[in-house]
C-alpha cells in the first residue's frame, strides 16, 4: 500500500478505538506509517472540517475514511449528504455511519465487553443484549453505562477495544468500517 488511510472521526472514543482494534484487526499496519486518526469535537465540527482536510491534505496516495454516528439518522440520507460534501477531486475514501453510535459496536463483541468489565458478565441485561442486533440499539451508549458501571466514555472504549475480536462482531457497521479499510488499503478510491 502507498500512501496512508486517514480516519475522521466525530469524537475522541472512536479514535481510540482505532489506536486499539486497527494494529490486530491488520497485522503489520502500523499507526502513522500506514494510518492516523484524526477526532473532531462532536459530529458538527467533523462536518465542517473533513471537506477542508480532504481538499487540502497534500501527500501521495493519501486515502480517507470518515465516520459518523447514525444516532437515530435515516442512514441512507445521512451517508447521502456526507457523501455530497466531500470535495470534487478529492482522493479515495469511504464514508462510514456507525450504527446507531460507537458503543452499539462494542455491544455486537459482548465477550470483548465482559473481559474489560468482568463484572458484566453477571449483569442480567447481557442475555437479553446477546439476542439484539446492535447496530438497531438507539440507547447503546446508556445499555453499555449500565452494564459496565461507567460512563467514561474513552477509558471505557479504550479497555473494551483492546478486546475485539474483529471477526466475532455482530454489528454490520462494524464489518463495514473494516472492509472499507480493507478496499482502501488494496487501492481503491471511492464509495
Amino acid at each position: 500500500m502507498s500512501g496512508r488511510i486517514v480516519f475522521f472521526t466525530e469524537e475522541e472514543s472512536l479514535e481510540v478505538t482505532l489506536r486499539a482494534l486497527l494494529p490486530r484487526a491488520f497485522p503489520g499496519f502500523l499507526e502513522y506509517e500506514h494510518w492516523i486518526a484524526i477526532h473532531h469535537q462532536g459530529k458538527s465540527d467533523l462536518e465542517r472540517s473533513y471537506p477542508r482536510k480532504m481538499r487540502e491534505w497534500r501527500e501521495p496516495g493519501v486515502r480517507f475514511v470518515v465516520l459518523r454516528d447514525n444516532d437515530g439518522a435515516d442512514c441512507v440520507a445521512l451517508k447521502g449528504r456526507l457523501v455530497k460534501a466531500v470535495p470534487a477531486g478529492a482522493p479515495g475514501h469511504r464514508i462510514r455511519i456507525v450504527c446507531q453510535e460507537l458503543e452499539s459496536w462494542f455491544l455486537g463483541d459482548l465477550q470483548a465487553v465482559t473481559a474489560a468489565y468482568p463484572q458484566a458478565g453477571r449483569h442480567p441485561l447481557l442475555r437479553r443484549l446477546a439476542k439484539k442486533d446492535p447496530d438497531n440499539l438507539t440507547n447503546a451508549a446508556a445499555l453499555l453505562k449500565e452494564l459496565t458501571g461507567t460512563g467514561a466514555k474513552v477509558l471505557r472504549a479504550r479497555r473494551i477495544a483492546e478486546q475485539l475480536d474483529p471477526a466475532a462482531n455482530r454489528s454490520a457497521s462494524f464489518r463495514a468500517m473494516l472492509d472499507a479499510v480493507q478496499v482502501l488499503r488494496e487501492g481503491a478510491e471511492t464509495g
